[in-house]
């Protein structure tokens, strides 16, 4: 199994200075890239300071600067916020900076809110048709000349410059729930990145059952690498379990005032939603939680990895940005980068 970090910039209220924030991410990346892990992740999104990263291809070149080896990805550039030619140039300069250290991870948008202001009059649930049109365009830019006329975006012949280093073009990721994803996948050449949110193991075998009917529905392709992701926080005694529970559920009742589009957020920092409000309150028991999340002890989330390790995940997404105070998130990674990776070499 290899490992991946995601971590975003996140303010989860205005206490929290910028200019600290944005340090501290940055030597996360860092302690990745020493530590061991395979791919860094920068995230997309707009107006809000739980995640900000109003360009992950900014945040990216950010981090090449800096770093030696970790290869170094987008989860996810949203396709319907970008035109075809724009992306296809953007993702091959930091190929191209980076020393062809590039993974493309592209996907359909999250939220209501950001297609409010990003693409005013686009509903969400539409977003992956823009991202299945913007795909084959990509790959036509990053290998010459090529003309599109399409549904969502039309232009003259044209390519993408600068050219990608890595031939024919940089990996590809998609973030994939649905079963249409995990088919569009397998049958495109993509990679899998999942996230089970605070679910049980039962939804990480549910995906990959999707995986499985995809190659199934697909013989002789090419089998995607298959990665999850979980919040994860490792600490030192089994005592502190209740630190990074309190952190992910103030995280998580942000989370679901973005998810369900209440539109109650000030200043870019959304409300959090009291737990009585919710209807799937049993999501963010504390127990649960504990249990679900790769949280715990070294040895006790070794033993939690095992179990992704034996369902058929490749590579696990460390996800580290859900609010946990910044001393905590950076004990967290050293622990894992000292104890739990060496489990898996």
């Amino acid at each position: 199994m290899k490992f991946q970090l995601a971590i975003n910039l996140e303010r989860m209220d205005d206490s929290q200075d910028m200019a600290e924030v944005a340090r501290h991410t940055l030597e996360m990346v860092q302690m990745a890239d020493q530590g061991g892990f395979n791919i860094a992740w920068a995230a997309e999104h707009h107006a809000l300071e739980m995640t900000i990263a109003p360009n992950p291809f900014s945040i990216l070149t950010w981090w090449a600067d800096h770093t030696d080896r970790i290869r170094l990805g987008t989860a996810v550039v949203v396709a319907p916020y970008w035109h075809p030619i724009e992306l296809a140039g953007e993702a091959a300069f930091v190929d191209l900076i980076s020393g062809g250290r590039l993974e493309f991870g592209i996907g359909s948008g999250a939220y209501q809110r950001e297609f409010d202001r990003m693409q005013p009059g686009l509903k969400q649930t539409d977003g992956w048709r823009y991202m299945h049109e913007m795909l084959p365009a990509l790959k036509a830019l990053w290998a010459g000349d090529y003309e599109h006329d399409g549904e969502f975006w039309s232009f003259p012949t044209s390519t993408s410059v600068p050219k990608p280093v890595q031939k024919p073009h940089p990996p590809i990721w998609v973030a994939a729930r649905a079963p249409i994803t995990y088919d569009y996948a397998v049958k495109h050449g993509c990679h899998i990145v999942s996230w089970p949110l605070t679910r049980s193991f039962s939804e990480a075998e549910l995906y990959k059952s999707r995986l499985d009917e995809a190659m199934d529905a697909h013989p002789g392709a090419e089998r995607p690498i298959f990665a999850m992701m979980r919040h994860t926080a490792v600490y030192d005694s089994k005592d502190e379990w209740e630190i990074p529970v309190k952190a992910a559920q103030r995280q998580l009742s942000q989370f679901e005032n973005l998810f369900k589009n209440l539109g109650d957020v000030e200043d870019g920092f959304p409300r959090s939603i009291p737990f009585d409000e919710l209807g799937n309150r049993d999501e963010y028991d504390p127990k649960m939680l504990s249990e679900n999340l790769m949280f715990g002890t070294p040895d006790e989330v070794i033993a939690k990895l095992k179990r992704y390790e034996d369902l058929g995940v490749d590579e696990f997404v460390y996800y580290a940005s859900m609010g946990l105070g910044l001393k905590e998130q950076k004990r967290s990674l050293e622990l894992f980068c000292s104890e739990v990776i060496p489990a898996f070499s």
